[in-house]
């Protein structure tokens, strides 16, 4: 998968039948889903591959224990089946999460089984682990660290857990193994309209270069998550907003705060949340906040009062409280949620389905979802645009397409067997060069011929690009990925044939951003 590439079949197509705009989890679900009937399908990303939302989730392949609880029974029953089919179709990608829900109060052991087994009868064949009651002993023995006093036992439950950057560039890569053209940095600046005042395609700008693309398609697909009501006024400068950003922050502390496999489930926080602290490339993610904001931006920043809520809610669990000092990186995520009609209606009570609107020029819009639902997301999309372009009828294949590189041969907590058969790859451009050997950074597991493969195969552009989202550096350790950052833009700049201005400009911007995910 290389730009040039695909900047070459971008101007061999007169008219594309499907034509996705936005590079995140619902817009590569739907390129694929379309390239995989058949469809000659272009995707346009205006940044990198899910820079936003989508390489800011909480890592989670879920059915919603709190959409149960809150009895949205068709979202559950939806999601399950959803996550039962990623762990299916990316086994390199998804895995099994143990969860356990630490008991303080005397009801909360049945009270939380109840809900758990209909959770696992709900999943049915595409269950993933029973629920089960834990004693006190074995809810001690299962996580060390949590608080003993009051502590009453557990409840085990299972869902899944899966690396969201890599899988969007595997989607990304799935895609373009199916005949669809993928672009990253072309940013959509107009909408094509004929006579009727119907949509046919679209004005980009490449952001590398500054050139100008006038592209014709027979449907317009327009899955930017946040950034839906954008592409609506431009479409319609009347449109009415749809979309409330709801921001999600995280912290990323190490290991040794858990010390088990196994994740924590806070049911209840003080604000009637739900909050997660889960084991994750040998580190622990702990969140999430839901904080309505009223701009969209790609670079979201944490707001104190969320780092301290989750700091302070971690601490009431957690027998060693974490402080600001213990925290490897922040980072925060902003949710596509439904504009709520009334005024006072709180995030959490904010369905979590996603719909697709048809405006009365044609443009088709995905909003709402989450990472779990993405292929369903993507075949509606599909099957909407179908029949706003008049192409033919030709059903999903997705629920049983295997996503590229799909292996089962290396461990899952194996750092590097998010590239399943492409490892041996990987690995292989050790030997063309010796600055290709070894390890860039032990403490992640990250080796220079990673960033030779993301620059040549994945179409990485920038040192960001490649700590953020190639790798997890950024997320995983802001400082650490800040040390190893000259080195990767020098590989990078070597690799693209680009000089040292192009090298210090790349060192700014990354310093830039990534003090932005830790305190110094």
């Amino acid at each position: 998968m290389k730009r040039e590439e695909m900047l070459k079949h971008l101007k061999k197509v007169d008219t594309w039948d499907i034509l996705v705009i936005g590079g995140g989890a619902s817009g590569l679900g739907t390129a694929l889903d379309a390239a995989s009937r058949g469809f000659k399908t272009l995707l346009l990303e205006q940044n990198d591959f899910s820079k936003g939302t989508s390489s800011r989730s909480t890592k989670l392949v879920h059915g919603g224990v709190r959409y149960l609880q809150q009895g949205d029974i068709s979202l559950v029953l939806e999601a399950l089946k959803e996550r039962g089919l990623m762990m299916q179709n990316a086994p390199h990608l998804v895995k099994n999460q143990s969860f356990i829900i630490p008991t303080y109060e005397w009801w909360g052991g049945p009270f939380y089984t109840i809900g758990l087994k209909m959770y696992d009868m709900m999943a049915g064949k595409l269950g993933i682990g029973p629920s089960k009651n834990l004693s006190l002993e074995e809810t001690v023995e299962a996580i060390p660290t949590l608080v003993r006093e009051g502590l009453r036992g557990g409840v085990i439950y299972h869902d899944g857990q899966f690396d969201d950057a890599r899988m969007a560039v595997s989607l990304a890569l799935t895609a373009v193994d199916y005949g669809a053209t993928v672009l990253n940095y072309m940013k959509v600046t107009g909408l094509l309209k004929n006579s009727q005042n119907l949509i046919e395609g679209v004005q980009a700008t490449d952001v590398e270069s500054g050139k100008k693309y006038t592209i014709k398609a027979k449907a317009v697909v327009n899955a930017t998550g946040v950034w839906a009501d954008d592409v609506m006024q431009m479409d319609d400068p009347d449109a009415k907003k749809m979309i409330r950003p709801s921001q999600g922050v995280h912290i990323v502390l190490e290991k040794s705060f858990l010390q088990s496999n196994h994740a924590i489930m806070i049911p209840h926080t003080s604000d009637g949340r739900v909050l997660f602290a889960v084991p994750w490339h040998n580190r622990v993610i702990v969140g999430t906040t839901d904080t309505l904001v009223e701009e969209a931006s790609l670079e979201p920043r944490a707001l104190e009062e969320e780092i301290n809520f989750i700091l302070n809610t971690a601490s009431q669990y957690l027998s060693r409280p974490p402080e600001r000092k213990d925290i490897k990186s922040i980072f925060a995520g902003l949710r596509p949620l439904a504009m709520p009609q009334d005024g006072d209606k709180s995030t959490k009570e904010i369905s979590r389905h996603h719909k697709v609107l048809i405006s009365v020029s044609g443009l088709v819009t995905l909003t709402g979802g989450k990472w779990t639902t993405y292929r369903k997301m993507g075949e509606d999309a599909v099957d909407n645009a179908l029949l706003i372009a008049g192409l033919p009828e030709r059903s999903s294949i997705t629920e049983k397409l295997m996503i590229h590189s799909f292996s089962k041969a290396m461990p899952p907590d194996d750092p590097h067997a998010v590239y399943g058969t492409d490892w041996p790859k990987v690995e292989a451009i050790a030997d063309e060069k010796k600055v290709y050997r070894g390890m860039l950074s032990e403490e992640l597991q990250i080796t220079r011929a990673q960033v030779i493969w993301a620059v040549r195969e994945e179409m990485a552009r920038t040192v960001e690009d490649f700590l953020a989202r190639r790798t997890r550096a950024l997320f995983l350790d802001a400082r650490e990925s800040i040390r190893i950052s000259g080195e990767v833009a020098s590989l990078m700049a070597d690799e693209l044939g680009f000089d040292g201005k192009w090298e210090t400009k790349q060192l700014g911007d990354y310093m830039k951003l990534a003090e932005g995910y830790y305190f110094r």
